[in-house]
């Protein structure tokens, strides 16, 4: 019997498995930096700016500043700010408005993304199996409400619900962002249970291991050859390099998973 028969539900990580960025942050924070009438700022330092500025606000005020009650244009204001002095670029605030406003816009646009060429098909062949599929990221309300839309990824067309951790106010890996779209699944109705269904995403903690970890199917991309993905499958993970292998993995009899591995946990 193949798992597909045994599905009513499919959720699906959004970044690395639906979508990809194009071209690299210091394209979009130069372009911006350029369009205020300022030197584009170093590639590296920007990067390394933005990873530490993003982790530590993620610490703070986690989920986007849902707890805080955070307006999310503020949530980015500061990341944004403390990524360029973290990379040793500090403007006045006329100055610094403008370049924020340039990359606030961008990144809540359809600019910086591409979507897989398999993403869509995939999906609207899931719903036409009967399968509810539903979207699990770590992304905050204009994912849902502007950049999957104007990507194509539609709500009713590729996708039944999302749970976004910037709206529900949890985030992966918690494993409690995986029992509320069980929840919401069912439309109140009790919840579909774990074991009637998959996630699909590309990363053995945010993905593989808290999905195991609450009794879901799950399934692993390595779209861009990842190094880490031989050791996803030693520790007993199913990883494909596509959607399209995803469905033919669906459609042949998928073999059980093993236990979750050490990393499960709720985070």
């Amino acid at each position: 019997m193949s798992l597909l028969s045994k599905l009513r539900l499919v959720t699906v990580d959004v970044t690395g498995t639906l979508i990809a960025y194009k071209g690299q942050l210091g394209d979009y924070y130069c372009m911006a930096a350029k369009s205020a009438g300022m030197p584009c700022p170093n590639y590296k330092r920007m990067h390394e700016g933005f990873k530490a500025a993003y982790t530590e606000m993620t610490v703070k005020y986690p989920c986007f500043g849902h707890a805080s009650k955070m307006p999310n244009i503020d949530w980015w204001k500061m990341c944004v700010k403390d990524s360029f002095m973290r990379a040793g670029y500090e403007y006045d605030d006329a100055t610094f408005e403008r370049i924020f406003r340039r990359i606030y816009s961008t990144f809540g646009s359809s600019a910086p993304y591409t979507v897989f060429p398999d993403a869509q098909q995939f999906l609207r062949w899931l719903r036409n199996n009967g399968c509810i599929v539903g979207i699990i990221s770590n992304a905050e309300s204009r994912y849902k409400d502007v950049v999957l839309p104007a990507l194509g990824l539609i709500q009713g067309s590729e996708w039944d619900f999302g749970v976004f951790s910037g709206i529900a106010g949890v985030e992966k890996p918690d494993r409690r962002i995986y029992e509320a779209a069980l929840e919401i699944a069912a439309g109140g109705g009790g919840g579909v249970a774990a074991a009637e269904a998959l996630h699909i995403g590309d990363s053995m903690r945010k993905d593989y291991a808290p999905a195991r970890a609450v009794g879901m199917h799950a399934l692993l991309l390595d779209r861009f050859r990842t190094p880490e993905a031989e050791g996803w499958r030693r520790a007993g993970a199913a990883v494909l390099p596509d959607l399209v292998a995803a469905r033919e993995w669906l459609i042949a009899g998928a073999g059980e998973e093993e236990e979750p591995p050490v990393e499960a946990g709720s985070g």
